[in-house]
C-alpha cells in the first residue's frame, strides 16, 4: 500500500529521512550509572528503529548536570563519557532510519527535591496549585548565565555529533527554559532578553546559532516549539508563526509543533483553558494555519494513534506525523500500517479531575510500557494509572539517590 507517508523527506542540510514518520521525544527518565545511557535505553531503542519509523527523536538529553527534569535524566555534557551515546546512537539505527538527540533545560521545571539549580527568566515559579509546591522557587538567570548556556547546548550538539546521531532537536515547548523565556508570562525580564517578542526569543536564537557553528552541514538541527501554551495572555499561534520566520535563516531542518506545559498539560491532551478538546492530532488545527505561512518543514506531534489521522496531518501540509505513546504501546507501528494494519491497543485513558496528577499518571503509564518494551516483554496498555504513577514514584526515589551521590561526586554539589 503506497502512501504520502511513507515517501522520502529530503532536509536543508541534506539528510534524507525514508518516511515521514517519527518517534517523538517522550522522557524516558531511564539513565543507568553515572547519568548515562546504558543497556535499557539501548533495547528499548533497538525495538523502535525495528518498528518502521524514518526518525527516532530521543527523549530529551540534559545539558546541564546540576539541572535535570527528573533524578533519571541522561546528561550529555564536556564530561560525559562518549561510549554508552555511541552505543545509543547505534541502537536507533539498525532498522535503517535517523536518530536524533533532543537536548534540553528544564530552567525552573524542576522538582522541589531535586539537587543543583532552579533557574529561569525570571523569578516567577510554577502554578499547578496545591501541587506547586512539587517545583522548586527559580531564581532569575544572570546574563552570565544565560550566554554559559547556550554554550552547553553547543557543546551537547557538537558530542552527539560526535557519538553519531544524525541531528538534534532544541527543546522550546513544553514549559522547559528556552519556552520560559518565549513566554510572557514567565519572562518579566526588561532587559535584551525580555519584553518584545524579538527579545523573549533572543536566547533560542542564540542557541540555534551556537548549535549550528558546532556542528557540521549535513548535521540536522530541529526545534520543538509550542503552537501555543493553552494559557490566557501566554505564547500564542501568532508568537510561533513569528519565531519560525525568524528560525529560517539560522540553518533549522525542521520545526516540530506540540504545546502546553506542566501548567496546562495540551501535551497529553489536557490543557488548562480547555481550547483543544480533539482526541486525536490536538494540534492540528492551529499547524493548519502555521504551515500556510511557514518557510520551514513542520512536524505535528499530540494524540495521533491511527493511519488515517496520520495521512490528515500530511494532507494538511505538514510534513512529518510524529508519535510518542501511541509507539510506547506499539513500538511497530508503523511496519503495521504498511500492512494495512492498526494497533490492537491502546493505552488506558486517564480521567481524573485534577489535570495535574492525571498527567503526571499518564506519563507513568507511557513510562512503564517503554520498560516492558525494552525488556522485550508486550506491552499491557491496561495497566491502572494509579498502579503505574506508585511504582514510577518509587523508581524515581531510588533514581534520586543515585543522582544525588553522583552530583556530589562529580560536581562537587549544587552550584
Amino acid at each position: 500500500m503506497t502512501s504520502e507517508l511513507f515517501s522520502p523527506l529530503s532536509l536543508r542540510s541534506g539528510q534524507v529521512l525514508n518516511n515521514r514518520i517519527a518517534k517523538a521525544a517522550m522522557e524516558e527518565n531511564m539513565a543507568g550509572d553515572g547519568q548515562l545511557p546504558d543497556k535499557v535505553l539501548f533495547d528499548l531503542y533497538r525495538r523502535w528503529a525495528a518498528g518502521g519509523t524514518g526518525l527516532l527523536i530521543t527523549g530529551n538529553v540534559m545539558v546541564h548536570a546540576e539541572a535535570l527534569t527528573g533524578p533519571g535524566g541522561v546528561v550529555l555534557d564536556e564530561a560525559a563519557p562518549l561510549e554508552p551515546f555511541i552505543e545509543w546512537a547505534r541502537a536507533g539505527r539498525t532498522g535503517g532510519g535517523a536518530i536524533w538527540m533532543q537536548i534540553n533545560h528544564p530552567g525552573r521545571q524542576i522538582g522541589s527535591d531535586m539537587p543543583g539549580v532552579v533557574w529561569g527568566p525570571s523569578a516567577v515559579a510554577v502554578d499547578l496549585g496545591r501541587h506547586s509546591s512539587r517545583f522548586g522557587r527559580p531564581v532569575a538567570m544572570t546574563p552570565e548565565q544565560i550566554r554559559t548556556t547556550v554554550t552547553r547546548y553547543a557543546v551537547t550538539a557538537r558530542r552527539a555529533e560526535q557519538a553519531g546521531f544524525d541531528g538534534v532537536e532544541i527543546h522550546a515547548a513544553h514549559g522547559y527554559l528556552l519556552s520560559q523565556f518565549l513566554s510572557p508570562l514567565v519572562n518579566k525580564r526588561t532587559d535584551q532578553w525580555g519584553g518584545s517578542l524579538e527579545n523573549r526569543a533572543r536566547m533560542l536564537l542564540d542557541v540555534v546559532r551556537a548549535v549550528r557553528a558546532a556542528v557540521s552541514p549535513s548535521f540536522a538541527v530541529a526545534v520543538k516549539l509550542n503552537s501555543a501554551d493553552f494559557q490566557r495572555g501566554g505564547f500564542d499561534a501568532d508568537d510561533a508563526r513569528q519565531v519560525i520566520e525568524m528560525l529560517a535563516p539560522l540553518g533549522v531542518d525542521l520545526v516540530e509543533l506540540s504545546g502546553g506545559s506542566y501548567e496546562s498539560p495540551a501535551m497529553s491532551g489536557r490543557p488548562a483553558d480547555a481550547r483543544t478538546q480533539a482526541r486525536e492530532a490536538y494540534f492540528l488545527d492551529l499547524a493548519k494555519d502555521l504551515v500556510r505561512t511557514s518557510p520551514l518543514p513542520l512536524m505535528l506531534t499530540g494524540g495521533i494513534t491511527r493511519r488515517a489521522t496520520a495521512e490528515k496531518v500530511l494532507d494538511s501540509g505538514v510534513a512529518i506525523t510524529g508519535m510518542g505513546t501511541a509507539l510506547a504501546v506499539t513500538p511497530d507501528l508503523p511496519a503495521r500500517w504498511r500492512q494495512g494494519r492498526e494497533a490492537d491497543a491502546q493505552l488506558r485513558p486517564v480521567t481524573w479531575s485534577d489535570k495535574a496528577l492525571a498527567s503526571a499518571a499518564g506519563m507513568a503509564q507511557v513510562r512503564h510500557q517503554m520498560r516492558r518494551i525494552a525488556r522485550g516483554s508486550r506491552p499491557t496498555p491496561g495497566t491502572h494509572p494509579a498502579l503505574a504513577l506508585v511504582s514510577e514514584q518509587r523508581r524515581q526515589r531510588r533514581a534520586l539517590r543515585r543522582y544525588r551521590a553522583w552530583l556530589s561526586a562529580s560536581q562537587g554539589g549544587p552550584a
